[in-house]
């Protein structure tokens, strides 16, 4: 009997070509990816690959045939990962796959913040081609960057942020020292008393207790008011009504922001009303080249899972391989 994958995003080219070399497996895509849909369907599956849909305990106790979940990206805060662990159910990520398409995401909106591309690009199309006087744009070479999270990704940012000249600081207390001064960056133990001296803030951590809100009002007020924060990461870790409020207040003098708390975000978010802030669909680890990697990646561990060869360095609950 041939194993059943089921599938919670478009399918790619990638997953095409690595399902596509096995006889033995079968898949589909599911689109109505409500709890209650899922929890009808989930028993008939040994293996899924996760989009940005919440992965339940409800839904988790009904996957009797479950041997994995893969999921497409390396973001996993709408997984209940200990419901899988109790399970035995090990949960794997694409690892690097889309690790450098964040980091230039992050450096784009940097740049793009910077050089006030989209003011630019407005307002030269009105004919106003004295804005470059009335809005001067900066350079980002010898300012300073707060990197907030020195893990694939923002070890991959760290590298382009020092050849663009850029004097980097890093905070991740779960990374050795050494490795960031080898990087060309500068550690951090304080990093709101950093904030003060910083032109950018860049988030590349993952979201967790300890990280969603810590860049709030208190954290914006301690910036300069020429400093910009950018978020790759998750919606939640800025505080979006108090970047709304900085926005509004000038505290900062704008922002990049790629993941929402809610999303998809609707038209009426109070943040799209504002002329000082960059936005993406939570698009940074989304090009065409990602996205066949990390089809790939993710179809390559339910693969090697099913062949028991599962590498576990892509394994986030590594306990239960025993």
């Amino acid at each position: 009997m041939k194993k059943r994958v089921m599938i919670q995003m478009p399918i790619t080219a990638g997953i095409e070509r690595v399902f596509g070399e096995r006889g033995d497996i079968e898949y589909e895509r599911f689109t109505e990816l409500s709890e209650n849909n899922i929890l009808q369907h989930i028993g008939n599956y040994d293996a899924v690959i996760l989009g940005v849909a919440a992965f339940t305990p409800r839904i988790i106790e009904n996957a009797t045939r479950l041997k994995i979940a893969s999921r497409h990206g390396v973001g996993y805060d709408s997984v209940d990962v200990p419901a899988l662990t109790k399970a035995g159910i090990p949960l794997t990520v694409v690892g690097t796959a889309n690790s450098v398409t964040v980091a230039e995401h992050a450096l784009f909106f940097m740049l793009a913040l910077a050089k006030r591309a989209v003011q630019y690009d407005r307002e030269v199309r009105k004919g106003n081609w004295n804005i470059r006087f009335d809005l001067p744009a900066y350079d980002i070479a010898e300012k300073k960057v707060l990197i907030l999270g020195f893990g694939r990704i923002g070890r991959r940012l760290v590298k382009r942020l020092v050849a663009m000249e850029m004097d980097v600081y890093v905070y991740d207390p779960y990374v050795l020292r050494d490795a960031i001064f080898t990087a060309g960056a500068t550690p951090v133990v304080d990093w709101r008393a950093a904030l003060p001296d910083m032109d950018f803030v860049s988030v590349n951590c993952p979201k967790n207790e300890e990280t969603t809100g810590m860049i709030g009002t208190a954290e914006m007020e301690a910036m300069k008011k020429t400093a910009f924060v950018v978020n790759t990461a998750r919606g939640g870790i800025v505080d979006e009504a108090a970047l709304c409020d900085a926005l509004k207040r000038n505290v900062i003098a704008g922002a990049g922001i790629d993941p929402f708390v809610v999303e998809p975000a609707t038209a009426d978010n109070p943040l799209f009303a504002l002329d000082n802030i960059l936005v993406s669909p939570h698009s940074a680890g989304v090009t065409q080249e990602s996205m066949y990697r990390m089809g790939e990646w993710a179809a390559q561990n339910i693969v090697d899972c099913f062949d028991g060869k599962l590498n576990p360095d892509n394994v986030i609950n590594k306990e239960v391989l025993g």
